[in-house]
């Protein structure tokens, strides 16, 4: 697709504004650079296999640039560039510079994995199909899925995924502005989150930035030009600070280092505009960053600092007894300094600062070492749990608009850290009550939980919790114990969501099957249908296929629970049997003069006074249980049923002796014509869209019209009939998340 490019004066004011997003690489005929990056984290490592994927990918891309007008492997180069930084192994270095060939050159997967090991291709396999991630849509969230399952298998892919996106963010201003936004909310959402909790502050911080750049130059310049502005005078304050520090230092015989911290623009403007501070209010503008070689250090360097200055009522965290989710550990302290200004202070061991700037490449490359120079895909498994939970939870998410709102919470929840009675460490999102982290430690201990204890006392299981408390849960010995359904309403964790509603899907499918199987016998008996010949052909089993159900029980189950109605199942059976089976004579289906439309039990309603007369539902205004209604004594066809609002109604009040009082009365058998009209922006493929949507809800579609009008909006309307009224919000709330379609509701009158 031809992309437009942006105007001139577009650029100039960006470039203006926003200079970080108009960097280019320079440009290196060789990897020298690269490599010696590299041999300095793995001095024995096997470097040959990098001037290898590099003469590979330089081939492949020759000839092609980027929007910037660069040589496209200048990209390649430097992802692998910043994968060096962090200190990554070769072979996450080649499948860097090896990551586009697949995409964009038609260089074949089975050649890599045959040059350069399976390895190198299922980590450049895993990025290929990361860089299909697009905002918005259904597909987007199924691509993201499969991000996650190659994210739980290696979380390399994860690494090599968030440079290639930081290196395409320092060149957002070379391409369109609406197609960079697009880029930057999404990298806002979802990558920057997940580099946090990776731990990979460095790529964290700055994916921020650009993508703050993007959505708001103007913003970015001025919160820029103040920081700037205070520079000076800032840079001085620190000076003093860590003198005052340093002189700490020395006469505790602690050999450490004192630096002034950097500050993150898209930091100050969470502050400034979101928790609505005041630039000069803001405490870490002024921060400084303490290193030292031990943890006892840490508490030493922390007693003569709150000894030299006082420290600030609530601002003391302690990130080293109690780590975070990503494993940063560290010693944050706001102080009143000098001249009576705040300073934030960070402690921290060296070992500690790499895990802080590094996150999981630092992890992964101790790993390593310890492992002989072997990485162990398997060893950040104890270390960050959140991995295993987010790999289950996408696996139990069967609605991708639900699992991609579920990954938005779940990478980007604060969290608070709850102990267990033993002393272990619980991390839970923000809001979390006793049964969230019963779910945690266990999914049975979660469905059988009865009660709770929070710091010794007992609390209801709806409680909140807060960082540092001792939980205890109490939990049933009865082996039929099982989760309330009231949990669902104030549970905070993805986990234990999809664990109690799988145990409720679960428990209620055989129920479900069997109410399903006894609504269609009885309907076949009541039409006189030859109910043990029909059971036992394989029609049934067509039919589940037809209406995209896995086998029969699934289509029984539907049945039961009202997603497809009996009568829409028969007539289906019927109609394969009677064209399919010729070869056992004809079957006994009641004559066409004797048929009998339902009685008043299978229209779902009753007519007061006169239970076994004729019903039918009006065609006109399609009334179903829940409506206002009104019953019309007709001449020969029973009782017609309307809504109290039809239009036809009020000529048929002209006759009130023939209006009779009805009322709902619907059972599993109950069949129901839903009229809905759909509008949409007109675009390829809308109809299609649409249709799809309805048959995978198991949706029944008797007639559709669809009509567009000049200024290009799409009116369609469907009629369908349904056995469960209940179903009709889920139906429309699918189509509702159709791209294009703007509103779709019910019709009740034509």
């Amino acid at each position: 697709m031809t992309e437009t490019v942006p105007s001139a004066a577009q650029t100039s004011s960006l470039r203006r504004l926003v200079p970080r997003i108009f960097s280019r690489s320079a440009r290196r005929d060789d990897v020298e650079q690269l490599i010696r990056t590299v041999r300095t984290h793995h001095p024995k490592g096997d470097l040959s296999i990098i001037e290898r994927a590099y003469t590979v990918a330089d081939k492949a891309h020759a000839g092609q640039t980027r929007q910037s007008g660069e040589p496209y492997i200048t990209h390649p180069l430097a992802v692998a560039q910043i994968l060096a930084d962090l200190g990554l192994g070769p072979k996450a270095i080649a499948a860097a510079l090896l990551h586009d060939t697949v995409e964009d050159t038609g260089y074949p997967l089975d050649a890599i994995a045959s040059e350069f090991g399976d390895e190198v291709a299922m980590l450049v396999d895993g990025v290929t199909k990361l860089d299909k991630v697009k905002y918005g849509e259904s597909a987007q969230a199924e691509t993201v899925r499969k991000m996650i399952v190659a994210m739980s298998k290696d979380i390399r892919v994860l690494v090599i995924k968030l440079a290639d996106r930081l290196h395409n963010a320092r060149t957002w201003g070379f391409v369109p502005p609406e197609k960079a936004q697009k880029k930057a909310t999404e990298t806002l959402e979802i990558y920057a989150p997940l580099a946090h909790r990776l731990g990979i502050q460095t790529i964290k911080s700055e994916l921020e930035d650009l993508s703050f750049a993007v959505l708001h130059p103007k913003l970015y310049a001025e919160i820029d030009s103040l920081v700037k502005q205070r520079t000076p005078q800032r840079e001085q304050y620190v000076q003093t600070v860590i003198e005052a520090v340093d002189a700490d230092l020395r006469e505790l015989r602690i050999r450490g280092r004192v630096m002034g911290r950097p500050k993150q623009l898209y930091s100050v403007y969470q502050k400034m505009v979101v928790r609505g501070r005041e630039f000069d209010d803001i405490y870490d503008l002024i921060g400084i960053r303490v290193l030292v070689g031990s943890v006892r250090d840490c508490y030493a360097v922390l007693g003569a600092i709150h000894a030299r200055w006082t420290p600030l009522p609530g601002r003391f965290k302690d990130y080293i007894a109690t780590p975070k989710f990503n494993l940063y550990q560290s010693l944050h302290t706001t102080v009143i300094g000098p001249g009576g200004r705040t300073v934030e202070i960070q402690i921290r061991t060296n070992e500690m600062h790499q895990q802080a700037e590094y996150g999981v490449a630092a992890h992964w490359k101790y790993k390593e070492r310890m492992n002989g120079g072997k990485a162990d895909p398997k060893a950040l498994d104890t270390d960050m749990a959140w991995l295993a939970h987010i790999s289950d939870w996408q696996a139990e998410t069967a609605d991708p608009g639900e699992f991609l709102d579920s990954l938005r919470f779940e990478i980007g929840a604060k969290e608070v850290y709850v102990f267990t009675p033993k002393g272990r460490v619980i991390g839970l999102p923000a809001g979390a009550t006793p049964v969230d982290f019963a779910y945690a430690v266990h999914t049975e201990i979660g469905h059988r939980t009865m009660g709770a204890k929070v710091n010794g006392r007992l609390v209801p299981l709806e409680s909140e919790l807060k960082s540092g408390d001792v939980v205890e849960v109490f939990t049933s010995k009865n082996p039929d114990a099982g989760p309330s359904q009231d949990w669902l309403g104030f549970v905070k964790s993805t986990r234990a969501r999809n664990k109690i509603r799988g145990w409720f899907t679960k428990e209620r499918r055989e129920e479900a099957i069997e109410q399903g199987k006894e609504a269609i016998a009885r309907a076949m008996r009541r039409q006189n249908l030859p109910l043990q010949r029909l059971m036992s052909q394989d029609s049934f089993a067509e039919v589940a296929r037809q209406l995209r159900y896995d086998d029969v029980s699934a289509l029984y189950a539907a049945v039961g629970e009202g997603h497809v109605s009996t009568q829409s199942v028969i007539e289906k059976v019927t109609a394969l049997v009677s064209v399919d089976d010729t070869t056992t004579g004809p079957i006994d289906l009641p004559p066409i003069g004797r048929t009998r439309a339902p009685r008043g039990g299978d229209s779902g309603v009753l007519v007061r006074g006169a239970p076994d007369i004729l019903v039918k539902l009006a065609k006109c205004c399609t009334p179903v249980p829940g409506d206002d209604i009104v019953g019309f004594v007709t001449r020969g066809s029973g009782v017609s049923v309307h809504r109290s609002d039809c239009t036809n109604v009020q000529s048929l009040k002209s006759d009130p002796d023939r209006l009779i009082e009805v009322s709902w009365a619907p059972t599993t058998k109950s069949v129901f014509l839903v009229q809905i009209q759909v509008e949409a922006l007109d675009r390829s493929g809308l109809l299609s869209d649409v249709t799809r949507v309805l048959s995978e809800h198991h949706v029944n579609i008797l007639s559709a019209t669809v009509s567009t009008t000049n200024d290009r909006l799409a009116l369609s309307r469907f009629v369908f009939e349904m056995g469960d009224i209940v179903h009709l919000d889920r139906v429309l709330n699918a189509v509702r998340r159709i791209d294009a379609v703007y509103d779709v509701y019910r019709v009740t009158s034509s």
